[in-house]
């Protein structure tokens, strides 16, 4: 990782932004562990609503938002009954519901923007920020640039939910939709490059190589799962595997704080099996809206991932129709599923559904037992997909109670422990070069820099960075003076 070069002209002009606009900058220790905010922010907190556009709201970006007092408590997880995942092993996943903007992402693009602001990297008076994304990154990234007091271009596939564009274009950000869904990341990272070599007033924040965005989950989303298994474990109780989709490969980082912990723990990396990029070099589209493919992401640590599971999109599509449609409730209730977890169960958006899957399918080729817990992420929920809910009832018709115990019994309780691989490291070595033909082919990387990528000692000097950004960012709210 390069030395962190700072350009004091540039950090001045974002300080004057900040000092005008009424901005401070929360640390990483801040979001990993809210009682660390000052009692004058909590305080001036409590009025602000979760979605405001006011920048106070940053200091909201971690996974311990307590809507009911709007301040802070313990972090906000999920278990997922038995009943319902039909195997031994429990299951538990983060909430991202919880944070501004619905989802978790928005973590990840602060930590992609806030170490540039500070040294100087970006300039926030006069440059725009982009965010290139299939879904949530884009979001966040909008939603962080209004509060910092900055501008947003955020693309993304044309194919993605009415709900993306719709608040994309509320909070202000110039929104460009480029060909294709979910799978179509190629041609987003074309636009990058057009937006290159014509704007010179833009600085690209890609999340595929922005390290930001693992470097925010290793410090917060790792110690979170590792609160919430603390909770809850037992005297036998073992953490034997996290499960994420790979998307950008900045949530499974998570699991590479959590194995410097639980030595012996498995770090299971997702995909979409209509596009299984890690399992068998493939491609083609799906419907899991929130993970991306096609390529491995420069920022993921493939050397410390141990199994991968494709999920099929269509069982997740059902099961966002078990989980909220009235008739699939009843059928849940009818089941024997608590009423307060079914009323929770749309939490889970498409992707979530998805990390649920492949937490089961985890879960069952080991033989995971009543003492072994797996830790997920449930990075947003239902309330972002509304229309998927109604196009789906239109093309398939009125959701019905044989419906939804077909769905319970044949694409839930039934996962099967098709569509995996444990790695080897002769794997992972083969998953880690196809980096190259992405970034060194595609997108001017150094091959020098990829093979430093494989390294251990990389990721722990890139994971080590947390403690001086949080240095900088402490300096620059001096001199902002608030």
């Amino acid at each position: 990782m390069a030395k962190l070069k700072i350009n004091s002209a540039v950090v001045k002009k974002n300080v004057a932004l900040c000092k005008k606009q009424g901005i401070i900058l929360p640390t990483f220790r801040q979001m990993k562990d809210p009682n660390l905010i000052p009692d004058k922010i909590k305080k001036a907190l409590k009025p602000v609503g979760l979605w405001d556009i006011e920048p106070i709201n940053l200091f909201r970006i971690n996974w311990k938002n307590d809507i009911r007092t709007g301040l802070f408590g313990g972090v906000n997880y999920l278990e997922i009954p038995r009943e319902l995942t039909g195997i031994k092993a429990r299951v538990i996943g983060l909430v991202g519901k919880y944070f501004p903007t619905g989802a978790h992402k928005v973590g990840a693009c602060y930590g992609c923007l806030a170490p540039r602001m500070v040294t100087g990297e970006f300039d926030a008076a006069t440059q725009k920020a982009v965010w290139p994304s299939t879904g949530n990154y884009c979001r966040g990234g909008a939603f962080d640039s209004r509060l910092l007091g900055t501008r947003a271009v955020a693309i993304l596939p044309e194919g993605m939910s009415k709900e993306r564009f719709t608040w994309l274009k509320s909070v202000g950000a110039e929104v460009i939709a480029t060909p294709g869904t979910e799978s179509n990341v190629k041609e987003i990272y074309d636009k990058c490059w057009e937006i290159r070599k014509t704007r010179k007033d833009c600085v690209i924040f890609n999340q595929f190589d922005e390290f930001g965005n693992p470097l925010w989950h290793y410090h917060t989303t790792g110690p979170a799962c590792e609160e919430v298994f603390n909770a809850v474990k037992g005297p036998k109780s073992r953490l034997a595997a996290f499960c994420s989709a790979t998307g950008s490969a900045g949530t499974i980082a998570a699991g590479d704080y959590l194995k410097k912990q639980f030595h012996g723990m498995t770090i299971t990396a997702s995909e979409a099996l209509q596009c299984p990029t890690i399992l068998s070099n493939g491609f083609g589209e799906h419907r899991i809206e929130g993970i991306g493919d096609k390529h491995i992401p420069w920022v993921h640590n493939v050397r410390n991932t141990d199994f991968v599971t494709a999920i099929d999109d269509e069982p997740c599509m059902r099961i966002a129709r078990l989980f909220n449609e009235p008739a699939g409730k009843k059928a849940l209730a009818e089941h024997g599923i608590k009423k307060a977890v079914v009323d929770q169960l749309e939490l889970l958006g498409i992707s979530s559904i998805s990390n649920l899957l492949s937490s089961i399918k985890t879960a069952k080729y080991y033989e995971l037992g009543e003492n072994d817990v797996v830790m997920t992420v449930f990075t947003d929920s239902m309330e972002l997909y509304g229309s998927r809910i109604k196009e789906m009832a239109e093309k398939m018709g009125k959701y019905s109670r044989d419906n939804a115990l077909v769905d319970l019994e044949r694409r839930l309780l039934a996962t099967t422990t098709d569509y995996i691989k444990e790695l080897t490291y002769a794997d992972r070595k083969a998953v880690h070069n196809l980096k190259y033909f992405t970034w060194i082919e595609q997108q001017a990387r150094n091959s020098d820099d990829l093979r430093y990528l494989w390294e251990p000692e990389f990721w722990d000097e890139t994971f080590g960075m947390a403690d001086t950004y949080d240095k900088l960012i402490e300096e620059f709210n001096r001199e902002v003076g608030l």
